[in-house]
């Protein structure tokens, strides 16, 4: 019998859940000798490919981890661009390994969906873009407003409860994908433009002129943005959940790619056991003993992907916020490994 035990349409036909139809993902994975990674369409700092369809991002990199933690090579990664619309059907129907693309965690998508969602990549929050000229400093003025916004996500939601309880009225002009959102607002078919304010920062970074637009102040929503897999594969949940979870630890522990090395010597016993030099934490998982020494190798650890792609350095320039470590203010956090 094939490792996905029963298909989808037999799934239906005995009352149980699409995502029962996938039993052994690692396999599947390991077999093809690469992960399928559902990304976005391209928004930088996150998920975006360059002239040579090299993909880069945030979000990639947990990707390349997660390649690197089953295959010690972090180029195994093919990547599919989905829509808002897309991406859920995607992961359901196997098309994707695991979705990495600007996905909120919400309780609806988390009981309703079939799906599981690893951990919080990035803590963010829905915010508005609009034109320096417009003269608009706050959400408040924005009563009437044409606010162009990406169908299929909770921006839509979001926009109409703020507005509602503010006892405003807005014009949704809604597309479909977001570079239509992002060429909307450009053209001038509408006066604002919302999303999360991460992926505000990064489409002001690429427009031509990007200090000819402002973000507003106003954060309206709770947006955590994390991986997520299908049901029904605990095994392949928790490659992913440790995947992420060694990335923070590994910055808490100092542990970073230029310096991995030397680190398998630390007396720290925490270090040791992140690196496979001490207990073996990869085997329970279907992993090598190195799992996580492989990761920070190829990868670095979380906060080096960070300024890497979305920090203060770039053209995006985000602080780390609650991405911090606890540590440090904010709310990111990994349980030990032992």
């Amino acid at each position: 019998m094939s490792k996905k035990i029963i298909s989808f349409a037999l799934a239906a036909t005995l009352g149980l859940t699409a995502t029962t139809a996938y039993a052994d993902i690692l396999s599947d994975v390991k077999a093809k000798g690469y992960l399928q990674c559902g990304v976005t369409g391209g928004v930088a700092g996150f998920s975006a490919p360059d002239s040579s369809n090299n993909w880069s991002g945030l979000e990639v990199d947990f990707c390349r981890a997660m390649a690197a933690a089953i295959f010690n090579d972090s180029e195994k990664v093919r990547y599919t661009p989905l829509t808002s619309q897309e991406r859920f059907t995607a992961l359901s129907a196997g098309e994707i390994d695991i979705l990495s693309r600007t996905t909120t965690w919400t309780m609806s998508r988390d009981t309703q969906l079939g799906i599981n969602f690893v951990g919080t990549m990035f803590y963010d929050g829905q915010g508005f873009m609009v034109r320096k000229a417009d003269g608009i400093a706050s959400a408040k003025d924005l009563s009437g407003a044409a606010i162009c916004i990406e169908s299929g996500t909770t921006t839509e939601l979001n926009a109409a409860d703020y507005f509602a309880a503010n006892g405003m009225e807005f014009n949704a002009v809604v597309f479909v994908d977001q570079d239509e959102v992002v060429k909307a607002y450009e053209d001038g078919r509408c006066d604002v433009y919302t999303t999360d304010s991460s992926a505000l920062a990064s489409e002001r970074s690429k427009f031509a002129n990007p200090d000819d637009h402002l973000i507003l102040p106003e954060i309206i929503s709770k947006e955590p943005l994390g991986p997520v897999v299908r049901q029904g594969d605990d095994l392949w949940f928790n490659i992913a959940r440790w995947t992420y979870f060694a990335l923070l630890e590994a910055e808490e522990l100092g542990v970073t790619q230029a310096n991995v090395d030397e680190q398998l010597g630390s007396d720290n016993p925490a270090i040791k056991r992140l690196l496979g030099v001490e207990g073996d934490f990869g085997t329970p998982i279907g992993l090598t003993k190195d799992w996580a020494y492989q990761i920070v190798k190829h990868i670095g650890n979380y906060g080096e992907s960070y300024e890497r792609h979305v920090g203060p350095s770039t053209p995006i320039g985000l602080a780390r916020g609650l991405n911090a470590l606890w540590r440090d203010g904010g709310i990111q956090y990994s349980p030990p490994i032992r």
